[in-house]
């Protein structure tokens, strides 16, 4: 399964560069009761600042809202763990993640799930930023994939559907955050001519 929301373009040009990121960066060795995918988002706002968003592994409710409170263990590095309070309405209320990769030149973020009251067992993401043109202004394409295992009395299609869900509110969320912060900054360099 594939979701790509949001796309303006001619052409496969999108589609191309989506697929040459996914097989360089998404991989995931999915085992037979796992299901796989990934979603893509393109965002209106300058690479740097979606990234400065996204490798906020100790600030995820800063774009992400379903997460209410979040408390890093130790200092910001590959191996550190967070522990997520989860909003209300969601089948859970606390979360543990750990960080497997923080890349500032590539732009990845890899994380995993090492605990929590839900049912997102042997979770584990990547999401990668990389830089484009939207209607001829800096932008964003934003991929982010996971494997997970599926959970008794429910299908991989069922899995896949709730967690592509819960992805699609973040990265939606990121956009709106990211193009808010685009357009100040953009006001803020008019005000200072």
């Amino acid at each position: 399964m594939v979701t790509n929301d949001y796309v303006t373009t001619i052409g496969n040009e999108y589609s191309k560069m989506e697929d040459e990121y996914v097989r360089k960066h998404h991989k995931h060795e999915t085992k037979e009761q796992q299901c796989s995918s990934y979603i893509v988002k393109h965002i209106k706002a300058p690479v740097h600042l979606v990234w400065s968003l996204v490798r906020q592994f100790d600030q995820p409710q800063k774009y992400k809202p379903f997460v209410s409170r979040c408390i890093v263990q130790g200092d910001l590095q590959i191996g550190s763990v967070r522990e997520v309070n989860v909003k209300s309405g969601l089948p859970a209320t606390a979360s543990t993640e750990r960080l497997e990769l923080l890349d500032d030149e590539e732009h990845i973020l890899s994380m995993r799930i090492v605990g929590g009251d839900h049912r997102l067992k042997n979770y584990s993401s990547i999401i990668t930023v990389h830089p484009e043109i939207i209607d001829g202004r800096p932008g964003t394409l934003v991929i982010e994939s996971f494997v997970v295992d599926v959970p008794d009395g429910n299908t991989k299609d069922e899995t896949c559907y709730f967690v592509e869900a819960l992805i699609k509110c973040n990265l939606k969320s990121l956009a709106d955050v990211s193009e808010r912060l685009a357009v100040q900054d953009q006001t803020e360099s008019i005000d200072s001519m």
